[in-house]
């Protein structure tokens, strides 16, 4: 319910890794049931105008291809009241 019907989700270099909620229902689904002890603490926020970017570390973490334990920072952009872009640097 946060995010844009047609939010896209990308990668550090900008590809697109989802687009859309059946998409992200998708990935995400897949993620929480190999992850159930998947945790994300919020180590800082920063907010600019209609972004937000949180310094993420991430514990728990099973999908294919990624460590378990791994820092982010993800840019969220913000229009509206929903998240409509997403960049996430791993």
């Amino acid at each position: 319910a946060c995010y844009a019907a047609d939010a896209v989700i990308e990668d550090g270099l900008g590809q697109v890794l989802m687009q859309g909620h059946e998409a992200m229902r998708a990935m995400y689904g897949t993620l929480f049931a190999q992850s159930p002890d998947l945790r994300c603490d919020i180590r800082h926020r920063i907010r600019v105008g209609p972004y937000v970017i949180d310094d993420e570390a991430i514990t728990g973490f099973h999908l294919a291809g990624f460590p378990t334990e791994l820092r982010a920072a993800a840019v969220y952009r913000v229009q509206g009241d929903r998240i409509a872009h997403v960049r996430l640097l791993m």
